[in-house]
Parts: C-alpha cells; sequence; structure tokens
C-alpha cells in the first residue's frame, strides 16, 4: 500500500513538471495531478487494451510508434472527463504530453528501483 502511494505522488509530480514545460497543458489547481493520475491509471487498464487491439495493423506498420497516438488519445479522453482542472489545446499537445510523459517515466523508473 505505502509503494502504492509513493507511485501515485511520483506519477502526479510527473504530470505536474510536464504541465509546468508545456504551455499547452493545464493541471489546475495542482492537487488535481493526483486525481488525473488515478484517472489516467483507470483509463490505460480499462481503455487502452481495446485500443491496442483495434489499432494493432497501424502499431505493426509503424514499428509500434502509433502507441503514441493511443496514449494522446487517452490523455485527450481523460481531458474531457476532467473538465476545467486538466486542459490540453488539441491532438497535436496531448501527443506531445504522452510522449513527454513516457520520457519522464521512463527516467523515474530508471532512478527508483522498484522494492516489490
Amino acid at each position: 500500500m505505502k509503494s502504492l502511494v509513493i507511485k501515485l505522488l511520483i506519477s502526479a509530480l510527473v504530470l505536474l513538471l510536464g504541465d509546468y514545460l508545456m504551455d499547452s497543458v493545464t493541471i489546475s489547481p495542482y492537487y488535481y495531478a493526483i486525481i488525473l493520475t488515478a484517472t489516467l491509471g483507470i483509463l490505460n487498464s480499462l481503455v487502452k487494451p481495446i485500443l491496442k487491439i483495434l489499432a494493432l495493423p497501424f502499431t505493426i506498420l509503424t514499428l509500434g510508434l502509433f502507441s503514441f497516438v493511443i496514449s494522446a488519445c487517452i490523455i485527450l479522453l481523460a481531458d474531457g472527463l476532467m473538465g476545467t482542472h486538466f486542459e490540453t489545446t488539441g491532438f497535436w499537445s496531448a501527443l506531445g504530453f504522452s510522449i513527454l510523459i513516457s520520457i519522464l517515466n521512463t527516467i523515474t523508473d530508471m532512478l527508483m528501483p522498484d522494492n516489490d
């Protein structure tokens, strides 16, 4: 349980860092980053597998790069669910945000060892 809370907080900090680095993404007020993290986690576990199956031919043709488009769609869906507390200016900002979040999550995963 303690590990889950720590991962949730680190993911929220990564989202806030992405918000800081990109002008086209807004998380306001900042404590909604925790709710956004939970929302993205739920969407990634429920909706993303369906989108991956439907987009499998495109993912194969693009050698996996289409997965960033799927992540951008998940971010846009979270944008719609969160209302004014999380906003992106469009598809391209969601795509850039998904790439940035992927890079930042990779860096934090390398820096933070998994103790489970």
